[in-house]
């Protein structure tokens, strides 16, 4: 047992070292200038997104003039989504050591806090009426979906017969259906939550699917999966689990953090040739056309570029 504590804390410092000497790394460098920074394929609309170009993770907004720093501290800004009516950006910051939920206006001014527990949240999502949030809370090894009303901060439980973890969800934007990320026993897979009957169920199984993102018209899911090659691509889905297809087939790579556009018709996604995880590797955006399966890059910066989220 002595043993394998010790080989265990060994390889925890050496994940830790990696970390810390990429930062180290990054904040050694000289500030890129942000006015050379553009994107690569044109496109309309913003993007909002995580990256870590200055040495720690802050909130960045793409447009198709260039590129536009929201946050700017010494702490981790991350997982951005714009506010329905576009806004206002909820995110997650570990300002005080763990991490809360915020929410800032489009421009990156005012940033109020949301949440306050021991507890690291992890924003999800908008509902579709804009007053309330979704996140998730971990739970000892575990992570439960809250929503957390932004007038009165009450916050309740949403899916509590679940009993393994579910976070990384989304809310359908017409219809009162959530899409989470699940975990009974063993592997990943991609459920749908009704709140009025309060059942779920399984949309894609095997144990290798996450992330799944509704279609601005409610009618489609995008997802990843790692059927496929093993490592990560993105697919698409009617809202009840039916016609799932690949729209990404890149075996060379890992394809995750799908977002849709404005319009439905692309959606931008995050490539690693490396790895899946999002601190790990050299990630950058790019773009597919839903219709064609043609992918084009748009947009690599010196850091890890990061869960996008597209608004008009």
């Amino acid at each position: 047992m002595f043993w394998l504590l010790i080989l265990a804390a060994l390889f925890l410092f050496s994940l830790c070292g990696k970390e810390e000497e990429r930062r180290l790394e990054l904040l050694g460098q000289e500030a890129p200038d942000l006015s050379s920074l553009r994107p690569s394929s044109s496109f309309s609309g913003r993007i909002v997104f995580q990256s870590d170009l200055d040495g720690d993770n802050e909130i960045y907004v793409l447009t198709n003039i260039g590129l536009e720093k929201l946050t700017d501290n010494s702490w981790d800004d991350t997982y951005p989504r714009w506010s329905p009516d576009q806004r206002r950006i909820a995110f997650s910051a570990n300002r005080e050591g763990n991490y809360d939920v915020f929410i800032m206006e489009a421009n990156g001014r005012n940033p109020v806090r949301i949440t306050d527990s021991p507890q690291n949240e992890h924003l999800t999502a908008w509902f579709a009426d804009g007053k309330t949030l979704l996140y998730s809370e971990e739970a000892g090894r575990q992570s439960h979906l809250w929503m957390i009303d932004l007038g009165t901060k009450e916050k309740k439980r949403v899916i509590p017969d679940f009993s393994g973890t579910n976070f990384l969800a989304d809310c359908s934007p017409t219809a009162p259906l959530i899409a989470f990320t699940g975990k009974r026993l063993m592997g990943w897979d991609v459920f749908l939550f009704d709140r009025e009957r309060q059942t779920s169920k399984d949309l894609v199984r095997g144990g290798n699917s996450c992330r799944p993102r509704f279609s601005p018209d409610g009618e489609m899911i995008v997802y990843v999966s790692g059927k496929a090659d093993g490592k990560g691509d993105i697919w698409i889905m009617a809202w009840d689990g039916s016609g799932q297809q690949r729209v990404t087939e890149l075996d060379e790579t890992y394809d995750y953090f799908p977002s849709w556009s404005p319009d439905g018709k692309h959606i931008v996604f995050c490539s690693n040739p490396k790895s899946g995880y999002a601190d790990q590797g050299e990630w950058a955006l790019f773009v597919v056309d839903v219709s064609k399966k043609a992918v084009v890059p748009l947009f690599d910066s010196p850091g890890r570029d990061v869960f996008p989220d597209w608004a008009k």
